[in-house]
Parts: C-alpha cells; sequence; structure tokens
C-alpha cells in the first residue's frame, strides 16, 4: 500500500519495527520495566498528594502562634481534596500512560528494541505463512483506514496532550514486509 500523504516517521537511533502500531501489540510488548514504572507511577500518586496536603496545611499553621498549638490546629484543618482513590486512580492513568509511551518508542526506533525486533519478526512471520493478513482484517474501507493511520501515526509524540491510541488494522506500518515472508 502507498504511504503517500501519510505523516513521515523521524529516524530514530535504531531499527523501524512499527510506524503506527495496534493498541493491542504495544501492550503485549510492554517489558518488565514498562509495568515496574507503571507500579512505582500509581503508587507514588497518593504519597504526592499527601505531601502538597502536608505542605499546604504546614503552611497554614505557621500563621498561628506556638509550634505545638500550630500542628494541631493544621492536624484538625487537614481535609484533602483528593484522598487515596482518586490519586491512586490519578496516578494508574499517568503511570499506564508513561509505560504504553516508552513501549511506543522502541517500535519506532528511538529506544532499544532488540527484544521487539525478534518478537516483531516471529509473530508476523506465522502470520504470514499461515496465510493470514500480518497487520490484522479491518472492516473499514481503504480510505478510512488510511486516514485512521494519518491520525494516530505521530499521536505518541503528542500523548502528554491528547492521548490517542491506535484501534484501526491497517497496512501503512512504514516498513517492508517481504521479510516476513522469507
Amino acid at each position: 500500500m502507498s504511504e503517500e500523504g501519510l505523516p513521515t516517521i523521524p529516524k530514530g537511533d535504531y531499527p523501524l519495527i512499527d510506524a503506527d502500531p495496534h493498541f493491542s501489540r504495544v501492550i503485549r510488548y510492554f517489558r518488565f520495566s514498562d509495568i515496574g514504572i507503571w507500579a512505582a507511577v500509581t503508587a507514588s500518586a497518593p504519597l504526592l498528594v499527601g505531601l502538597m496536603d502536608y505542605n499546604k496545611y504546614t503552611q497554614i499553621s505557621r500563621g498561628v502562634q506556638g509550634t505545638i498549638k500550630g500542628f494541631l490546629v493544621a492536624a484538625r484543618q487537614r481535609r484533602s481534596m483528593f484522598g487515596p482513590a482518586p490519586s491512586l486512580f490519578l496516578g494508574a492513568v499517568g503511570g499506564f500512560l508513561i509505560a504504553y509511551q516508552r513501549s511506543s518508542y522502541r517500535f519506532l526506533g528511538y529506544s532499544e528494541n532488540a527484544r521487539e525486533q525478534a518478537q516483531d519478526l516471529e509473530e508476523l512471520s506465522k502470520r504470514a505463512k499461515a496465510g493470514l493478513p500480518i497487520y490484522g482484517e479491518s472492516a473499514l474501507t481503504p480510505e478510512l483506514q488510511k486516514i485512521a493511520a494519518s491520525y494516530s501515526r505521530l499521536a505518541i509524540f503528542k500523548f502528554s496532550v491528547f492521548p490517542l491510541f491506535n484501534f484501526v488494522n491497517h497496512p501503512y506500518h512504514g516498513v517492508d514486509t517481504s521479510k516476513y515472508f522469507k
């Protein structure tokens, strides 16, 4: 399929595996370090919110006479807008987005991706030998597939503003697929 009209991917230091990987592929290729980062961000979010609350209320209590009296006033006033559940949720979402972005950077060749290259070659070669479409089947027309590819192709670089994932199977992945048929 012609990649004409699609955004070009800036060259990374490592080989390009997939210019627009499907959401499920990115998650399947998570490394243990990605899951560790996800867990660390999730666990640290309530701690950070607690530290910010503590700092806010100790600043308020400094205006009250005496350190012990000020501490007691701050302890009574301490009502967090974010409890542990909302901050855990926000931490889990933020951690997932960081892990997803790290995995996507390996697909694009911006970080070391030897493990992903081997996994990709094995997975897609099996699909090619079985006679299946390499990147899966889609119910969309080719025009809509190209539009979907153009929207999600460089979305990983704008992840902090608007997270956008690729949920469409399409043939526009920016790599030569002949290697899977060997």
